[in-house]
């Protein structure tokens, strides 16, 4: 989530500023006081970073939040290894206070006896047996602390009034903790005083104008001096001049009688992370003996009407073959899907008997985070006859869901693949005794969760939280889903594979981002088939550029022992769009390694494009 930088405008000071102007200025500079008082508290400066999951909810209880683990596993996924003071900002925006009626709503649903008292008894039986389930001790560690009378029961509404005044004492201390050293430092340094993350000066970025697109944030950071003292002492300028995408140029073509070939398939999906990194399934390939392949790679479309497709179609996929070289640990790259026809990539060859990794990849050009505009959210539950039911437009985002995580396509959830949905959504996986409890509650077949029971267990968590639908939201955004109930930030995709000679077998192993394997993979790929060229006076750093009808990729090679930073500028491309989001950004090469500068594709296949980009070392 430290790749937001791009996705915070300024706007100009304007002389005269309207009555509600002033009042949401006055707001704005509260909102960031109060994150940094509470971030202060945690971290001794607003430039260390969140390391863990534990710091992130300690901080966000320290702002008055109170996270469940399903909200912080929104935020703190398998991947997540930072966040900044910023994102903790923009976490803060979206996650609002625990107010009264909340708590109040909360404690109720716990009194059995509606006396306005708990017992250690009713507690201890919810608390661990019910959402996230706590220990005896944890339990025990509440009540002592909470009851203050020693008779056994809490008196929550008292105890709601405890919480809240603590909770708004402990603000107020942090606010002026901070405020006490401001002053001193005042009186130190004159009037120079510390920026809020508001007026904080960004890496200066040129956007691809073609898009609406939030950029990624540059890979690596520029040094601390300013732009003006920094220079370049060598580069390297490409252009290249692409045509219209035609049909004449189709190359993927099946084999003849593939009829009679056998044949595996699985779904799968991309996700958008909130950095803007790329997680999908991945998969082994089984063949048991030599033979001619067939393989291919498309997004699915989930659309119910032939005349509107779904809109991820345009996105590019690829699949990356690779396998163990020698019996060693390390990959290596057996193949890779170019040929395509419409939006189907495909590769065909032969393949020796044995076990293969397959890597989808996209190369983020066409998936990325978009602009967050404020519209009204789509209403996901409703009461009829005094009973919640799932509204009509939840429950076709849901039937859809139910398709991409159905990666076999036989209509049923299997233990392996609602465990995907459960890494993906809460990222823990569901164990076999919450499984077997799912199984007798909800409708199955043959072992397998039904669509009408996957229904059935959403509802129920509607529910739990009697119909608040933040924890469904934490769902739905984590599948891709936008307030009104489109997937804009996934893009699911169909796999198949076809041998003439051999039974084969597919399964999916893993949910996660392409890594060092991939990336690697991309090296490998781009430096065998592209084109290299070394810096004049610097031949220790080589730009290596592949091209195929739709995409370009360049790869930097740093020969050197030292680290080097690459400035990047495409600002002279026409028609272009640039995987980082960017027209201008740098990337850091640490020595001896190659690293992937960017993909670029035509943001219209129709019309002609031109890519041209300079390189230059920055020192």
């Amino acid at each position: 989530m430290s790749n937001q930088q791009g996705s915070i405008a300024s706007t100009s000071a304007k002389p005269v500023k309207s009555e509600s102007g002033k009042s949401q200025c006055i707001e704005e500079e509260n909102f960031y006081r109060n994150c940094r008082a509470a971030y202060l508290t945690v971290f001794g400066t607003s430039l260390e970073n969140i390391t863990s999951k534990d710091q992130l909810c300690l901080v966000l209880q320290q702002a008055g939040r109170n996270p469940s683990r399903k909200t912080l596993g929104k935020y703190w996924t398998q991947y997540t290894k930072r966040l900044n003071f910023d994102d903790f900002c923009e976490i803060m925006k979206n996650e609002k206070l625990t107010g009264k009626n909340e708590l109040m709503k909360a404690f109720k649903k716990l009194d059995l006896n509606n006396d306005g008292y708990i017992t250690h008894e009713e507690l201890y039986k919810v608390l661990t047996t019910k959402g996230e389930k706590m220990t005896h001790e944890e339990v025990k560690m509440i009540m002592d602390e909470a009851d203050v009378n020693n008779d056994g029961k809490l008196d929550y509404n008292e105890f709601c009034k405890l919480f809240l005044a603590t909770v708004e004492t402990s603000q107020k201390t942090a606010v002026a903790k901070l405020e006490a050293n401001a002053k001193i430092k005042q009186q130190q340094f004159g009037s120079l005083s510390a920026a809020s993350p508001s007026s904080k000066s960004l890496l200066v970025a040129s956007r691809n104008p073609e898009t609406e697109i939030i950029p990624r944030k540059v890979e690596s950071r520029l040094s601390s001096r300013p732009s003006s003292a920094r220079s370049r002492r060598a580069s390297i300028s490409s252009a290249i001049s692409m045509g219209a995408t035609t049909t004449k140029s189709v190359k993927l073509m099946e084999p003849k009688a593939i009829k009679n070939w056998q044949h595996v398939w699985s779904k799968g999906c991309f996700f958008l992370e909130e950095d803007g990194g790329i997680v999908n399934h991945q998969y082994r390939l089984e063949l048991h003996q030599t033979t001619n392949v067939f393989l291919t790679i498309r997004p699915l479309n989930l659309s119910q009407t032939e005349e509107k497709l779904s809109p991820w179609m345009n996105v590019d996929t690829a699949l990356y073959v690779l396998r163990n070289a020698g019996g060693s640990e390390a990959l290596e790259v057996v193949c890779a899907t170019e040929l395509r026809e419409k939006e189907m990539f495909g590769w065909k060859g032969e393949l020796r008997t044995g076990v293969y990794h397959l890597l989808p990849f996209t190369t983020g050009c066409r998936l990325r985070k978009r602009r967050k505009s404020v519209t009204r959210e789509t209403r996901l539950v409703h009461r009829e006859n005094g009973s919640l039911t799932l509204s009509k437009e939840f429950r076709a985002a849901l039937s859809d869901i139910f398709e991409v995580i159905d990666l076999d396509g036989n209509g049923l959830l299997s233990f392996e693949e609602y465990n995907f949905f459960e890494l993906r959504t809460s990222g823990e996986k569901c164990d076999s005794e919450a499984w077997a409890v799912c199984r007798e509650n909800f409708d199955t077949k043959k072992n397998e969760l039904t669509r009408q029971g996957f229904m059935d267990l959403n509802l129920m968590e509607a529910n739990d939280r009697e119909g608040d639908p933040r924890d469904l939201w934490v769902t739905l955004e984590s599948m891709g889903y936008s307030k009104t109930l489109e997937m804009h930030e996934a893009c699911p995709f169909v796999i198949n594979i076809y041998a003439e000679n051999s039974k084969l077998k597919l399964t999916p192993v893993s949910l996660e981002m392409g890594g060092s394997h991939l990336n690697s993979a991309i090296c490998k790929s781009v430096i065998s088939k592209g084109e290299a060229k070394a810096m004049k006076d610097y031949n220790n750093l080589v730009i290596h550029i592949y091209k195929t009808e739709t995409q370009i990729t360049s790869v930097i090679e740093n020969k050197s022992e030292t680290r080097l930073i690459v400035h990047v500028n495409n600002e002279q491309s026409k028609n272009c769009v640039s995987s980082r989001g960017l027209s201008i950004f740098a990337v850091e090469v640490a020595p001896r390694t190659t690293t992937v500068c960017q993909h670029v594709m035509p943001v219209n296949e129709r019309l002609e494009w031109i890519y041209c980009c300079t390189e230059s070392v920055v020192t």
